[in-house]
């Protein structure tokens, strides 16, 4: 309560200074939001250092299926095999790796493109068009009796393709 200096009454707040205190409380709520949410994404995406995590490797399919020249999707690893035409394996995620959103390969224009910022990635996973600083992520690939399989525990990070990031089925005599 405020008292008028003139008449010594009580002067009761008015409207705009109550105002103005609600609007303080509601900046402040909405910047406890903020840094709340900036901790908790920050926290989710602390690196893993892989002692707990275990491996989990999915069944892609025959490599018979798989012809050279070829990417297929791989719904349950949400990941790309690419068959290239020598025949090399890659295990593409589907996470581009600007922003990582979701990338859909463009089988017409033969590359991935992300539809979030305009990243075009060839059939390596390797960037054509930036704003991507780097290729795409790779998943460790194990060829068991003619059957192609896909560790998507354990993504691996890259600069750019290398050709000894292809993985070759073994030739049988």
């Amino acid at each position: 309560m405020i008292i008028d200096k003139k008449d010594r009454s009580p002067v009761l707040p008015g409207r705009r200074s109550f105002l103005s205190k609600i609007w303080i409380g509601l900046g402040i709520v909405a910047l406890a939001e903020c840094i709340i949410g900036g901790i908790s994404f920050f926290a989710s995406s602390r690196k893993n250092d892989g002692k707990d995590t275990e491996a989990v490797i999915i069944e892609a399919g025959d490599i018979n299926t798989f012809l050279p020249g070829t990417v297929t999707l791989i719904h349950a690893g949400n990941c790309y095999l690419s068959r290239l035409d020598d025949g090399g394996l890659l295990a593409i995620s589907r996470k581009c790796t600007h922003l990582a959103c979701a990338v859909p390969w463009v089988a017409e224009r033969n590359q991935f493109e992300c539809p979030c910022h305009a990243s075009i990635f060839d059939k390596t996973g390797d960037v054509i068009k930036s704003p991507a600083p780097r290729a795409l992520n790779l998943y460790p690939i194990s060829i068991e009796n003619d059957m192609v399989k896909i560790d998507i525990s354990r993504p691996t990070k890259r600069a750019s393709f290398a050709s000894d990031q292809l993985v070759y089925p073994e030739e049988t005599a």
